[in-house]
């Protein structure tokens, strides 16, 4: 059974109010060093607690963060090398009750999960991704150098947040995330895109197929989602112990990812006219979780897409077929 629109405001998967974060969760006793190269090699130690790597993180966002280079200077992202072949994409239909079961108490239906099946074979050539999704401060390049009127909706009243410059931008339109990777090629003189549907997949889970973008099951230390207990996004790559397999950070949680895919059913599979297709139609796929979302969406075949509405605030990274310089 569907979920309907009507239902939505008894699920706990659509709740917009989270508790109130922790203090000890986000502020430490001390940073966790002086220097940018110092602070960036905390923010990715997963040795130290959530708090240091975050206070690393936002010092960063103020003073600059030496892993994000600058759109202006002609240099393109941080990238992951993600081998090729032909790779197992999907879910198998028998392991859809168990893994809705696992989520029933945050409201996770079955529908949803069987947009996920079958599992089935697709071919992909060797591809790079970015280590990192595309932060606020290289938005922020892009609608200075375009002139986009359209700002983020997560940027309050519109304004930059220069005090996030190195957390993922999210409320933003898969036209928008086309048209930067658009923008960044003809910048850097290389071939920029979203990934597709099924790379996005294959990047996260890796060759031994993880149904998380770390091993085992879920972990709340992993990934920013509700249950990390921040509420807010997140400096890129300060979840360090959810790092996937080919070296992404954030591939599971603080926020949604668009791919370059809309939403098909898989071969051979339902077509699901869930909430999203009732609300929107045709909608593009976005993969990973989020802050706002459960950790449900962080499984690394889970298909879902940007429902209207402060709960779902989606980002993007960028990915290419050709080696980057």
């Amino acid at each position: 059974m569907t979920l309907k629109l009507e239902d939505l405001d008894t699920s706990p998967h659509f709740q917009q109010h989270t508790d109130l974060a922790d203090p000890g969760r986000v502020h430490p006793p001390q940073l966790p060093g002086t220097t940018p190269e110092e602070l960036a090699a905390a923010v990715e130690n997963p040795e130290l607690p959530a708090a240091d790597r975050l206070a690393a993180g936002t010092v960063l966002g103020l003073i600059g963060d030496p892993r994000i280079p600058s759109p202006a200077t002609g240099a393109g992202p941080a990238t992951s090398y993600v081998p090729g072949g032909t790779v197992r994409i999907g879910l198998p239909e028998h392991e859809a009750g168990y893994v809705t079961n696992a989520w029933a108490h945050v409201g996770v239906e079955e529908s949803w999960i069987l947009k996920e099946c079958p599992e089935h074979t697709v071919d992909l050539a060797d591809f790079w991704i970015a280590t990192y999704p595309v932060t606020n401060g290289e938005y922020r390049e892009f609608l200075a150098d375009t002139g986009l009127e359209e700002r983020p909706t997560t940027w309050y009243l519109g304004a930059y947040p220069w005090d996030r410059a190195n957390h993922p931008v999210a409320g933003i339109d898969p036209q928008h995330a086309d048209a930067y990777a658009a923008w960044l090629s003809g910048r850097t003189g290389h071939p920029w895109r979203l990934p597709a549907e099924a790379e996005w997949e294959h990047a996260a889970k890796g060759p031994d197929g993880l149904p998380y973008p770390w091993p085992g099951g879920f972990d709340p230390e992993a990934a920013n989602t509700r249950e990390s207990g921040v509420h807010t996004t997140t400096p890129v790559g300060a979840f360090p112990a959810g790092r996937s397999p080919y070296g992404a950070h954030d591939m599971g949680g603080n926020v949604e990812e668009f791919t370059a895919d809309d939403y098909t059913p898989y071969p051979d599979g339902p077509y699901v006219a869930d909430h999203l297709v009732e609300t929107m139609g045709t909608y593009r796929i976005a993969r990973g979780g989020s802050f706002s979302r459960f950790g449900d969406l962080t499984r690394t075949r889970r298909r879902h897409g940007a429902f209207p509405g402060p709960l779902y605030p989606v980002g993007f990274r960028l990915a290419t077929s050709e080696r980057p310089v």
